[in-house]
């Protein structure tokens, strides 16, 4: 089968695309054939080389360990192992691969009670690779424990964690502001923002208004600067580790003081979270925003574009081959 290799860490050029061995689906395990994947945040880390000693323990400490990347996927059931009772062969799955990656290839072998489901009725395969940006977005949400009435403020909105937090935000019942750059003001409105910020226009630390939850979906933040921004019993987090790890350090020193001003929740996969991302798709509350389409030959190109940090959304890898013309992404 053809796969995404890269041997070393470095940059999108290090990528190779490669003829690999199909896997074989053990017991209670399935084999998926992969129609789309992601490019995303997460990936272009690895490839890099994660600067967190925790995470180049379990990926690598010199090289990769594991040398396909690509968590999210969506497919179709190729082979059953022995055991498998809930997918049948031909039906259409999604779902994200968080331990093992693996998804940039033609084929990936998936636990049966892992992080996988049968797609929602009326959903394209590049419309369903939406869960990682999701998983993130709503386990702030739930350490949040955000409930209707609520207000959130959700700093860099337009990107794969920021679309999803505004519509499950918005699914809770919460009021939302989204700060977002000029080009995203109608994007995120359309997803349900109550109140859009340009940050190019105005300083979004400096609005006369406080909130109960506020979350920097893209790591380009900090607590200092977003304090103000925080009511009595206001939470701040970042879905990066922050400058000097200060999010990691301002979490433990909150749970040491009890303060509880500063969260850095680790998101956990399990089947009930793709069932939980499901339910929400199909009553039309969550639905991926795509920027762009790449074919898998082009997948450097997608890793160069996530690096600018100016993506929408998410970039879609489209795997296997479809009638469905793929965007220039140029």
């Amino acid at each position: 089968m053809k796969a995404v290799v890269y041997t070393r860490y470095g940059s999108p050029d290090v990528l190779e695309i490669r003829q690999v061995p199909k896997p074989e689906p053990q017991a209670n395990e399935v084999l998926v054939r992969v129609h789309a994947t992601t490019v995303s945040r997460t990936d272009c880390g690895m490839l890099r080389g994660h600067p967190a000693l925790f995470v180049r323990l379990t990926m690598g400490l010199l090289r990769p360990k594991r040398p396909v990347l690509g968590m999210d996927f969506a497919g179709t059931i190729e082979a059953v192992g022995s055991g498998v009772t809930s997918f049948k062969l031909g039906e259409r799955v999604f779902g994200m691969s968080p331990e093992n990656f693996g998804a940039h290839a033609e084929y990936l072998c998936m636990p049966e009670e892992g992080t996988i489901a049968a797609m929602p009725l009326g959903f394209d395969f590049d419309e369903a690779v939406i869960c990682e940006g999701a998983w993130y977005a709503d386990t702030y949400l739930k350490n949040f424990e955000l409930s209707r009435g609520q207000k959130i403020l959700i700093y860099g909105a337009s990107g794969a964690i920021g679309t999803a937090a505004v519509q499950l935000a918005k699914s809770y019942g919460a009021e939302v502001t989204a700060v977002v750059a000029t080009r995203h003001l109608d994007l995120v409105k359309s997803l349900g923002a109550d109140r859009a910020i340009d940050y190019t226009a105005e300083d979004f630390t400096r609005i006369d208004e406080t909130f109960d939850c506020v979350l920097d979906a893209v790591g380009k933040t900090t607590f200092f600067r977003c304090r103000k921004l925080l009511g009595p019993r206001g939470v701040f987090s970042a879905t990066d580790l922050g400058p000097w790890w200060q999010n990691v350090l301002l979490s433990s020193w909150s749970s040491i003081t009890r303060s509880n001003r500063v969260a850095f929740p680790m998101p956990k996969s399990s089947g009930a979270v793709i069932d939980f991302l499901k339910a929400r798709m199909e009553a039309r509350e969550l639905h991926g925003v795509v920027d762009r389409r790449y074919p898998l030959d082009s997948i450097a190109d997608a890793y160069r574009y996530v690096e600018t940090a100016q993506k929408t959304g998410i970039v879609v890898i489209q795997v296997a081959h479809t009638d469905e013309p793929f965007f220039d992404a140029d």
